[in-house]
């Protein structure tokens, strides 16, 4: 009995298949293999961190043999991965299946050849953090454990590859990243040299963001865009703001719109909420918030009110916002 009944049950999935034509028997097999891309980024993990990640199941002589076989297990699998993905893309559209095969081995050797320049720069993120962090002991515990270190290596993976016209495989890998810090920054976002996420969770940096130089970035930061209710119209259209060097941008501050401009060596303030553009050597703060005080027992309230926030142009002509107290502020990094 049971057995007919599954048999009944796949008859109807399998019509349903074929009256909404959600699959093609022929190329059943041909979608991307997301845990073969995790793979593949754990893999290059070990090749740009090759001191703290290894392969337990690799038995090699030399570093140069290590390195070798991790390079030739990525190449055979990432360039079968792009070859599934690359009828994604319009731009490869018309080609016959030796010239996307041919296509994506190109692809894939351009890409590694992009991993001397990736380490350079992740390099230059573990001194950020290790610099910015006084909680850090040393290099190795940010290598090891920061998740947000691991979130900019994911990107600075996947941009690469977005770079390269890959659809598909480095927004898995963001994702992925995404799923483990709950730090989301999509693979077409740019990110500048000596970057540090602090803390990291909650933040999102969206596609067509631009991060300049020596940028620093608390945990729950937004940088989005306006409004996406004009969903695929808005594609290709810049939406998320630039943020020039040497920028601290505090917890919870959210700084959305693509003409947003976020001058050089600003400070934003936590819970900021900024979609205009911001004047260089800028600090940004919120007016405290009201604080209600009750005891035990008591009716009557306190409340500890700040003073009220007051905007002001310096002599320098550069806008600064104020709350009661932000004298903090004068020694941000």
């Amino acid at each position: 009995m049971i057995e007919e009944e599954i048999t009944q049950i796949a008859d109807d999935i399998y019509a349903d298949y074929v009256a909404n034509d959600a699959v093609d028997m022929n190329y059943l097999f041909d979608a991307p293999d997301k845990e073969m891309i995790i793979d593949v980024l754990n893999k290059l993990q070990m090749i740009i961190f090759p001191k703290y990640f290894r392969n337990k199941h690799y038995r090699f002589y030399t570093a140069k043999n290590n390195l070798t076989m991790l390079l030739e297990d990525v190449a055979y699998n990432l360039s079968r991965q792009i070859e599934r993905v690359l009828k994604y893309n319009p731009k490869f559209e018309g080609l016959s299946a030796e010239q996307v095969r041919e296509t994506a081995r190109d692809i894939c050797m351009k890409f590694l050849k992009t991993i001397p320049k990736i380490r350079e720069m992740i390099n230059m993120d573990v001194d950020a953090t290790y610099d910015g962090d006084p909680a850090a002991y040393n290099k190795d515990e940010i290598i090891c454990s920061y998740p947000g270190l691991y979130a900019i290596l994911v990107n600075r993976i996947a941009h690469e590859l977005h770079l390269l016209s890959v659809p598909l495989i480095p927004r898995m890998m963001t994702e992925h990243a995404h799923s483990l810090t709950g730090i989301d920054i999509h693979p077409g976002a740019t990110l500048g040299r000596y970057f540090c996420i602090d803390h990291g969770t909650g933040i999102v940096i969206g596609e067509t963001t631009v991060i300049g130089d020596h940028v620093k970035v608390y945990q729950g930061v937004t940088l989005g865009a306006l409004s996406t209710k004009g969903g695929q119209l808005l594609k290709n259209v810049r939406r998320h703001p630039t943020i020039e060097d040497n920028v601290t941008i505090y917890s919870g501050a959210s700084i959305l719109g693509g003409e947003t401009v976020i001058g050089h060596d600003v400070v934003i303030g936590g819970n900021c909420f900024i979609t205009t553009s911001i004047a260089p050597g800028t600090r940004v703060s919120v007016k405290n918030q009201e604080l209600r005080y009750r005891r035990s027992g008591e009716h009557a309230e306190m409340a500890a009110q700040g003073e009220g926030a007051e905007s002001k142009v310096t002599e320098q002509g550069e806008n600064e916002v104020f709350g009661q107290d932000c004298s903090w502020y004068e020694n941000a990094d």
